[in-house]
């Protein structure tokens, strides 16, 4: 419905008695369902005005889920390599399309900016301009921090080489310069 009505954060929904309305259920499953998602952190009541979206990006849930998702070290282990595949794919990609303008525009934020590996990352998943692995990635590492794993903070040989390489054109150098990083960030 969200998406149907092109809602966004700070958007207000409809009123309980629509809701009822269009989902063809009870008052009481509504409200006990928007109590849910209030609690999740979804949405917000205010007095007098409504109940509003909000930025689902600032709220508890992959922590909560995470709980429940990583119980066991098998599930971690999954979180780190699938989300580490779909880096490793984006560079690929990003050879593909082979676009020197935006590879220059990389070198230059690197070399003019503090940043974590985060924030790298979501650059590159940016550059590899596939909305479903930019999707899925976003997902994956809000689970990857939801771990505490130690956050690497700016290497600039690293991330350089990474953007060296790509800018060279040849794989097996990005290949060779990620899994440099990432032993790093293992270690």
């Amino acid at each position: 419905m969200i998406e149907q009505d092109g809602l966004t954060p700070g958007d207000k929904i409809p009123s309980e008695r629509e809701l009822c309305e269009r989902l063809n259920v009870g008052r009481s499953s509504v409200r006990e369902a928007l109590r849910a998602l209030e609690l999740l952190g979804l949405i917000e009541t205010r007095r007098g005005e409504g109940t509003f979206i909000r930025d689902f990006r600032s709220n508890q849930l992959v922590q909560l889920l995470g709980t429940f998702v990583l119980q066991d070290t098998k599930a971690k282990q999954d979180v780190i390599e699938t989300k580490y595949l779909i880096e490793l794919d984006c560079l690929r990609l990003i050879l593909r399309r082979n676009n020197e303008k935006q590879l220059e525009e990389l070198k230059d934020w690197i070399e003019s900016c503090e940043f974590t590996d985060d924030q790298f990352f979501i650059k590159i998943v940016e550059l590899a301009d596939n909305h479903l692995f930019y999707r899925i990635w976003s997902i994956l590492n809000d689970y990857y921090d939801a771990l505490k794993l130690p956050k690497m903070e700016r290497k600039d040989p690293f991330y350089s080489s990474i953007v060296q390489a790509l800018r060279g054109g040849n794989e097996a150098d990005v290949l060779r310069a990620y899994y440099s990083l990432r032993k790093l960030s293992n270690d």
